[in-house]
């Protein structure tokens, strides 16, 4: 099969399809991968043919715009904040989108939540289109609410709630997909999108279970790990880890850097407190690398798989990439949201028992810090985490969906 995968996103977004372009290379079908150009290096480490798509949606996270909407953002708010800014960008992305799709010529079209124009450009193509998430949302059911609002439940609202999600985007962007589609050949907007082919979701069943009430065509498949089993650690970070008993994982992904300096502080002085070690990963800013400490080590670019094994417990913002190596590493979790569904995640560690309740990254302090890094000792939550990683490193998530899309690729040629 020749299958075009479109993502937009920051790293979180990204890395999960290429751990899945990566395989089904392996498995001989043609794969073309669609994200922000910031990702074509990254594509190009893992041998993933890639497009590149407008570089201004990642980096509006780091102006003084996104970085004010990341602060005062909780659920899906940040991305309200954000309209005036993404609204003049979008004709750029529908047109780059529409261009790579008609330059690979598809048979099949999988695609992140975000890219709202991979329905419309699969149903021109005449071919199917697969929703791969890796958080859920984007499936009505009355198990619990959609991800992005900030409550554990709604009740007999929860199924309602669930529309919010999957309407959202269109309905925000509901002009320009119409100037789009009325101004593209070969596209046009009177087009009706056919109904997708199936629905994947890129996490454990173990975190979180399929509901009864979605259908077959809906699968959870399990995560989508793009493991460095040959990466290793230089000299500096070897010699810390070895130095001590491991270290707590401090790190925040991609989320842009609000106050690191104060972050940073509250790290250090909760360590000290507690008499322990940390590893901080510098990432997307939200740490600052100037501090020093005898007790903390600052690492850029380590690879979960191999260096989360290593630590005693994480804390970190609770993307839906970094909550899944916590636990597949079998580490209590403390979670501490930016926006998103990141407090989705935080809610449902701490409902299984493998971390404590999410902290408030506004009220956060020192005192708070340490009491969850003494709470992550505890014996009962630490049993709970190891055997959440155990039941997570059963998963085939990656097999699991390659067999569903062959499914429908063999579906799909036999109907035409």
């Amino acid at each position: 099969m020749r299958i075009g995968i479109h993502t937009l996103g920051t790293r979180g977004d990204v890395q999960p399809y290429v751990a899945l372009a990566r395989s089904l290379k392996a498995r001989g079908h043609q794969v073309q991968l669609a994200a922000p150009v910031q990702f074509s290096e990254f594509a190009a480490d893992h041998g993933v043919s890639f497009r590149g798509l407008p570089a201004e949606f990642l980096a509006l996270l780091n102006t003084a715009e996104g970085k004010a909407a990341v602060a005062g953002g909780k659920g899906f708010s940040a991305g309200f904040k954000l309209l005036k800014e993404i609204r003049p960008l979008m004709r750029k992305l529908l047109d780059g989108e529409w261009q790579m799709a008609n330059d690979f010529s598809p048979n099949m079209i999988l695609y992140h939540p975000k890219s709202i124009a991979a329905p419309y450009i699969a149903s021109a193509l005449d071919v199917p289109h697969v929703l791969a998430s890796p958080v859920p949302g984007l499936t009505p059911t009355s198990a619990f609410p959609s991800p992005l609002l900030p409550f554990s439940s709604l009740g007999p609202f929860n199924r309602v709630s669930h529309s919010l999600a999957i309407h959202a985007a269109e309905l925000l962007f509901a002009r320009e997909l119409k100037a789009w589609r009325k101004g593209t050949p070969g596209l046009d907007d009177q087009l009706k999108r056919k109904s997708r082919a199936g629905t994947l979701y890129a996490y454990s069943p173990a975190v979180l279970p399929k509901p009864d009430d979605w259908g077959p065509d809906v699968l959870v498949t399990g995560y989508w790990f793009l493991d460095e089993p040959g990466w290793q650690p230089d000299p500096d970070l070897e010699a810390f880890l070895d130095a001590g008993p491991p270290p707590v994982y401090f790190g925040f992904g991609s989320m842009p850097g609000l106050d690191p300096e104060k972050m940073t502080g509250i790290i250090l002085d909760a360590l000290a407190v507690t008499d322990k070690r940390g590893l901080l990963a510098v990432g997307g800013g939200a740490i600052d690398p100037g501090k020093m400490s005898d007790r903390a080590f600052f690492v850029k670019g380590a690879p979960h798989d191999v260096l989360l094994p290593r630590a005693s417990a994480a804390v970190h913002h609770g993307g839906a990439g970094t909550t899944a190596a916590s636990l597949r590493a079998g580490l209590p979790t403390q979670i501490i949201p930016f926006f998103g569904d990141q407090p989705f995640w935080g809610r449902r560690v701490e409902y299984l028992g493998a971390g404590p309740a999410p902290l408030d990254r506004k009220t956060l302090n020192a005192p708070l810090l340490a009491q969850a890094l003494i709470a992550m000792d505890d014996p009962a939550m630490r049993s709970r985490a190891n055997a959440l990683g155990a039941a997570i490193r059963t998963d085939r998530g990656i097999e699991t969906a390659i067999d569903f899309l062959e499914r429908v690729g063999s579906r799909a040629s036999k109907a035409s």
